[in-house]
């Protein structure tokens, strides 16, 4: 492995360098293991602890199929579908690796009593199978997280919607946190060149997720002068939905748990705020069974405080149990809630009265079709959206760089050094990058 790092370190990118190089036999990779799955059994969600089922394996690397490239990998991230495959909720996704494993031969590579997970990843292409011919090895890359095989009608229209759409390293088999990862070639996109390894992998899963749910026309489709809540706005996946609504000439709306965040929003350019642990919102009893309609109004209230009398018109909705009765609540008669993810609970409730009696609409969003995250990406590329990486750990730490997500003790995205040695490498432009280092290093100062 050490000749793949010092050839990326090199700055050499020539196809017949990385053809030259060595493919070793096996590599580090962050996994966890089928026969553990039941190691929190009993246990409330909260008490799981991903330091305790994650591990730092040596895993033999498999044979690339048609369509894949290998990939060395400088940096990646965490997402919240990270801590989901470490603590086994909402069920394994061992699971997911058996159905793909019945598919075909190829897939069967998926199916192992160990899962590599990680849905981000910055690197370099080290080979390509027969079908590849858009990327080269030597190449510098970032990934999104899109497996589709496309073999269905239905996916043509919007990837999102093929029968067989995985999301890469949660879904499937060889993600991105490790020295290795194995992708689809229509996953790769260009990595932007005044970006460090680890910036450059930290955007990629929520970005996306990000644009499609607020403005593609596949979910919200934000448009210029409206009123958008967000919650969780200083987070991995809403720092970018609140950069992409001051971007857009919306007005975000900013829901956060500390004066900390509260300030990353403001840095940003966001002027309207809601400490909701200040307020003290209690949207439900203490035992988790009934929700109170009246902090739904007084939330409601708050916002109209701040917009000079005006409800929203999208909810950028994430939290789900929590705060989806809420966001039901507080959107604009016509307006639009559109939710992905749901980290505090995927079992929602709402008052169907506030929705059907004032013609509001539910839009379910999940990551992003291939043009999406190329689009997204390109706002990365251009400076138009910058990283929200707030912390960067190695990957002997993975597990605590989990448990910090799990736990909302981070802010904005938490990325993890795989074969890099160091944060700050992987620069090539470095006067676009100096143009734009202020934003870039708003979020790693806070």
């Amino acid at each position: 492995m050490q000749e793949i790092r010092d050839a990326i370190l090199s700055g050499d990118r020539t196809e017949q360098t990385y053809a030259g190089l060595t493919i070793p036999e096996s590599y580090r990779a962050v996994t966890v293991h089928k026969d553990e799955v039941d190691m929190f059994e009993g246990m409330a969600t909260k008490e799981k602890d991903p330091r305790k089922s994650l591990h730092l394996d040596d895993v033999p690397l498999p044979e690339l199929a048609p369509g894949e490239a290998l990939v060395a990998v400088m940096a990646s991230a965490i997402n919240y579908n990270t801590v989901w495959t470490s603590i086994f909720e909402p069920v394994s996704t061992f699971g997911f690796l058996e159905r793909y494993g019945r598919t075909s031969e190829y897939a069967k590579r998926h199916d192992l009593p160990y899962h590599v997970v990680g849905s981000d990843l910055a690197g370099v292409v080290l080979r390509t199978a027969p079908g590849v011919t858009k990327w080269k090895p030597g190449q510098e890359v970032v990934a999104h997280c899109l497996s589709v095989e496309l073999e269905d009608a239905d996916g043509h229209n919007d990837t999102m919607l093929d029968p067989q759409q995985r999301i890469w390293g949660f879904e499937t088999n060889f993600g991105g946190l490790a020295e290795l990862a194995i992708v689809k070639s229509n996953q790769l996109m260009p990595k932007p060149a005044h970006l460090s390894w680890e910036e450059a992998a930290s955007p990629g899963l929520v970005n996306s997720t990000a644009y499609r749910q607020l403005i593609s026309k596949n979910g919200a489709a934000m448009k210029l002068g409206d009123r958008v809540l967000i919650w969780g706005a200083s987070g991995g996946l809403g720092s970018y939905a609140t950069q992409m609504a001051l971007a857009g000439g919306a007005t975000p709306i900013c829901v956060v748990s500390s004066p900390e965040k509260a300030q990353i929003c403001r840095d940003m350019g966001a002027e309207l705020i809601i400490d909701r642990s200040a307020e003290g919102y209690q949207f439900w009893n203490e035992d988790g069974t009934e929700q109170n309609p009246r902090e739904w109004q007084r939330l409601g209230k708050k916002i109209r405080e701040l917009t000079g009398g005006y409800d929203v018109d999208v909810v950028f909705e994430h939290p789900g149990r929590e705060t989806f009765g809420a966001s039901v609540y507080v959107a604009r008669k016509g307006g639009t809630i559109v939710t992905c993810a749901s980290t505090s609970g995927y079992l929602h409730e709402y008052d169907n009265r506030y929705l059907w009696m004032n013609l509001k609409r539910i839009v379910s969003s999940h990551f992003a079709n291939y043009r999406e995250a190329w689009e997204a990406n390109e706002l990365i590329n251009r400076g138009l959206i910058n990283p929200t990486l707030s912390k960067t750990y190695s990957m002997e730490e993975v597990g605590q760089a989990a448990l910090d997500v799990h736990r909302n003790a981070h802010q904005g995205k938490v990325g993890v050094l795989t074969l890099a040695p160091q944060e700050g490498l992987g620069v090539t432009d470095p006067d676009k990058r100096e143009a734009l280092l202020p934003q870039i290093n708003r979020f790693r100062n806070a």
